[in-house]
Formats: C-alpha cells, sequence, structure tokens
C-alpha cells in the first residue's frame, strides 16, 4: 500500500478541491486498513494511526476553507 507523503499544510492548500478529495479517501482507506490490521494484531507501526488520523483532518480543514472561500466571492 502506498503511503501519502501529505507533511505540511503548505503542501496541502497547493493542491486543488478534487485533488484533495482523492487525497481523502485514500486517506480513509489506509485508515480503516490500519484499524482492521491493530484489531487483528498484525499492526506494527503505531505511531501511523496517528499520523494518518492528523493528516485526514488538516486535508478536510483545508477542503473546508476552499470551500467557505468559494461562497463568499
Amino acid at each position: 500500500m502506498a503511503k501519502t507523503a501529505l507533511s505540511k499544510a503548505s503542501d496541502v492548500r497547493g493542491k486543488s478541491a478534487d485533488e484533495l478529495s482523492a487525497s481523502l479517501l485514500d486517506l480513509r482507506k489506509e485508515q480503516f486498513n490500519l484499524r482492521f490490521q491493530r484489531a487483528t494484531g498484525q499492526l506494527e507501526g503505531t505511531g501511523r494511526v496517528r499520523q494518518v488520523r492528523r493528516e485526514i483532518a488538516r486535508v478536510k480543514t483545508i477542503l473546508a476553507e476552499k470551500k467557505s472561500s468559494a461562497t463568499k466571492s
């Protein structure tokens, strides 16, 4: 599985809304797989769960900002 390397908010802000939506979908799939691995006892990198959760929050926040700015203008 390919890991998404969204590290900084500035990197995420440079993407379009469609790219952000696709990224959000990938992150949610990864989150599901990590939860499944944790439940079955196969998860090795427990820190990745936290990273993915924060990346999801970052993408959702920036998507909301873009929608808000689009409706204002």
